[in-house]
């Protein structure tokens, strides 16, 4: 089947019941004022508060008017603003032709700012970028309206800037952020993404020494630093900057304290912390995640339903940065839906309601996300979505998955085979520069793993929301990562990957105390107070969530649950060596169990 085009789709399904409405994103079109305007740069260094130079570059309409001014759409970085000799690059020249000064920075501690660079989003961070903020209002080209769009890390500075606390700012669109850095991306069920931690950090390191293999001219410097004294300046600060990999090689706890983070715990970088800040100004949101791409979706449905602000949200099939379509239903290389052109169009709407007063039907609040399997896009206003029921699967014997739970306690033994893996094109090394998310069919390593069959479904059942698992085991080790997938089995025998969920045995806890954010899953603190090492030999419960997720299971199709104990390419082996047996529990009353969120089909 085809992708339908979220942009050019002239309705949505809205809700459970498939009541027609107008698409929210329906055929806008920002109106262009030059296709391909020329463009003058500057180059230079702003104050932060604390006299700090941060760099940035100002690109405006070449040839303006003397008295022309715009509102300004402003990025901070900390993947360098811009090399040494490069151009305008199709984003600034995006925001010219629709009659926007932009405006690029290096946040503190990075690419040619002084500075030193501790941990994402400090609080230094989000002042530095209210520093941008004023400084932007106050320039003779700037009308006093300042937006701001990213991707990845800049998005999450673009919704920080909606913290500036600065009358200015009028909209943010952060897309595919990381609301809870911790339990999203970086150690998810206190599960450590090893890949990640290796590999950014050995990235962002080298940026900062100006170091980076295939960019031997550097970060650009600013204007008159022809003999980059400046620069090399700014260079000498950030060798203070804490190296990644290192730092965090033995973090556990969301309380850990991170060497080199200037005595900053594993929990700072968390954009949820600036809730207050940002709810305070009321600033309209426009944020984009995606079904496999890391935890976005589950930050950006977090955020949704926690913050007030008015929020338009888009959960799609897409990659990191909505390059690629990434519908495991779909082959490899399927075209992103929709394309990343119309992507930014939506944006340009988006803002052109608050900064032009153009009426673009783009201030509901809504969710509008797209179920796989179905190939449809769909809209809720609440989340999650109105006459979501939680049915139940229980483990069976004979590596089944049963609606009534067995009488018989019955278990399975599994030794764990920590040469499992989902691959390298996985949703975890998406978030690396944007590429494909590719599945293969499942079936090969499902038979390395404990996994559970359900019979052929007699309907089509669609799952929307994030499923809860419940796994009763026993482990001869004292720790370990347990992951369950959720998969999707055709007539044939194909098994297709859906999302995943996982959690390390120590943070099996579930606590009692308020969360930090209201969740549709078990809240776990990962903190060291609530550390419980499993008993060899002890059957203990562990309860956690998988990632979110809309899909529909079709009639004759089966739900397999799978269950590893490792994904070798992405994170941490635990334990780091040995042998190690898990039991599953299949009957009676401790029985292993998963609750799916259906919704009702009209």
């Amino acid at each position: 089947m085809k992708p339908i085009r979220l942009i050019l789709a002239a309705q949505l399904i809205a809700g459970p019941l498939g009541a027609q409405q107008p698409a929210p994103l329906a055929s806008c079109r920002a109106p262009a004022v030059a296709e391909n305007p020329e463009a003058t740069r500057t180059s230079l260094y702003i104050p932060a508060g604390d006299g700090t130079k941060l760099a940035l570059d100002v690109f405006l309409p070449k040839d303006r008017p003397a008295t022309a001014k715009y509102p300004t759409v402003l990025v901070s970085t900390r993947y360098w603003r811009a090399g040494e000799g490069q151009p305008l690059t199709g984003e600034g020249q995006f925001w010219l032709s629709r009659g926007y000064a932009f405006v690029y920075g290096d946040v503190r501690g990075t690419g040619a700012s002084y500075g030193q660079w501790y941990y994402p989003w400090s609080p230094t961070e989000v002042k530095d970028i209210g520093s941008m903020v004023a400084w932007v209002a106050k320039q003779p080209w700037s009308d006093g309206q300042v937006v701001s769009i990213g991707t990845s890390y800049t998005g999450n500075t673009a919704q920080l800037v909606a913290a500036a606390g600065h009358r200015a700012v009028k909209a943010v669109v952060p897309r595919f952020i990381d609301f809870d850095a911790y339990a999203d991306l970086i150690y998810p069920g206190g599960v450590v993404n090893e890949m990640l931690i290796r590999d950014w950090g050995k990235m962002v390191h080298a940026m900062d020494m100006n170091n980076v293999p295939g960019a031997p001219a550097g970060v650009r410097k600013v204007d008159g630093d022809s003999a980059g004294s400046l620069l090399a300046g700014a260079v000498a600060d950030h060798q203070k900057n804490p190296p990644l990999y290192e730092s965090m090689d033995n973090i556990v706890y969301r309380d850990d304290v991170v060497k080199g983070f200037g005595g900053a715990t594993n929990d700072m970088a968390g954009t949820y912390r600036y809730r207050a800040q940002i709810e305070r100004h009321r600033v309209p949101i426009f944020g984009w995640a995606s079904w496999l791409d890391a935890g976005t979706s589950q930050g950006v449905l977090n955020r949704f339903m926690n913050w007030s602000n008015p929020q338009l949200v888009v959960v799609g099939p897409w990659s990191h940065g909505g390059g690629h379509h990434t519908s495991p239903f779909f082959p490899p290389a399927t075209p992103t839906d929709p394309p990343s052109p119309a992507q930014s169009e939506q944006a340009a709407c988006f803002f052109d309601q608050f900064v032009r007063g153009r009426p673009n039907g783009m201030t509901e609040r809504a969710i509008i996300y797209y179920t796989l399997g179905e190939d449809r896009w769909k809209k809720t206003a609440t989340w999650p979505v109105a006459g979501t029921r939680m049915q139940r699967y229980y483990l069976a014997p004979g590596n089944t998955l049963a609606g009534d739970r067995p009488a018989a306690t019955a278990s399975d033994s599994y030794r764990v085979d920590f040469e499992v893996s989902t691959g390298q094109q996985n949703r975890w090394y998406t978030q690396l520069g944007g590429s494909d998310v590719v599945y293969p069919e499942r079936s090969e390593q499902d038979a390395r793993m404990l996994s559970y069959t359900s019979a052929p479904l007699g309907a089509d059942l669609e799952v929307t929301g994030q499923a809860v698992v419940t796994l009763e085991v026993t482990s001869t080790a004292r720790d370990g990562n347990f992951f369950v997938y959720l998969e999707d089995v055709s007539p044939d025998g194909k098994s297709t990957y859906v999302t995943e969920g996982m959690l390390r045995a120590l943070h099996r806890k579930v606590s009692a105390e308020p969360p930090p954010y209201r969740t549709t899953y078990p809240y776990h603190s990962y903190q060291k107070r609530d550390g419980r090492p499993l008993i060899p030999g002890q059957f203990s419960a562990l309860t956690f969530q998988l990632l979110p997720t809309s899909v529909l299971f079709r009639a004759g199709h089966r739900i397999r649950i799978a269950i590893a104990g490792a994904d070798k390419d992405t994170f941490q082996r635990l334990p780091a060596e040995g042998e190690v047996t898990i039991t599953v529990q299949t009957g009676g009353v401790r029985a292993s169990k998963i609750d799916l969120p259906v919704v009702p089909r009209g």
